[in-house]
């Protein structure tokens, strides 16, 4: 009797998420994600029911990521001005040629889709400033509203890169990060 191949859904999902970043939400088929995991297209059936739950179980999967690489970003950096952007630096990740960062975007369109996935954005962009504004507080208390701002300039320092493609991400972040915190008094 053949020996039966098993994968923890974490492992598994995270190869789906490996095959959704390569080929966008349009490519996880069952067929491709059993090539993917070396599991059966029954069985990710059996687990998953239809293609759109796999899609949902690994955007959840992606979603419970970047909570832990967020917590770990927030752990890692002292609560300053100069934190904060060590913070999004951290978690702009790495784009390479900027194809990685257009595929994410068809990615978020799945997460915009879903009342349960934007829900999970919310939550975790209330986190982000809510850890951003305790960097860039000042004598009033924690700054939640310059968070929120300092969050919104990085996702659109990643857009303007994404289209420009001069330097890296981390640079691009950095960068326009810098100059937001020098304009609203804040040094870095």
């Amino acid at each position: 009797m053949p020996r039966r191949k098993s994968l923890s859904d974490a492992d598994l999902l995270d190869r789906v998420l490996t095959l959704m970043r390569r080929s966008g939400p349009q490519g996880v088929t069952f067929a491709a994600a059993a090539t993917e995991t070396g599991l059966s297209g029954p069985t990710l059936v059996q687990r998953f029911g239809t293609r759109d739950g796999l899609l949902h179980a690994a955007l959840l999967r992606a979603w419970d990521l970047l909570d832990q690489r967020t917590e770990a970003a927030i752990a890692a950096e002292p609560a300053t001005p100069a934190g904060a952007v060590a913070i999004l630096v951290t978690l702009s990740g790495d784009f390479g040629s900027g194809e990685n960062y257009a595929e994410g975007l068809l990615v978020l369109r799945e997460d915009l889709r879903n009342a349960e996935l934007r829900a999970r954005g919310d939550r975790w962009g209330k986190r982000l400033a809510e850890a951003l504004g305790r960097c860039l507080g000042d004598a009033s208390g924690p700054r939640p509203d310059l968070g929120k701002l300092l969050a919104s300039q990085w996702q659109g320092a990643l857009l303007w890169w994404g289209f420009s493609r001069n330097g890296t991400p981390a640079e691009a972040v950095k960068e326009g990060l810098i100059a937001l915190c020098r304009s609203i008094g804040r040094d870095v």
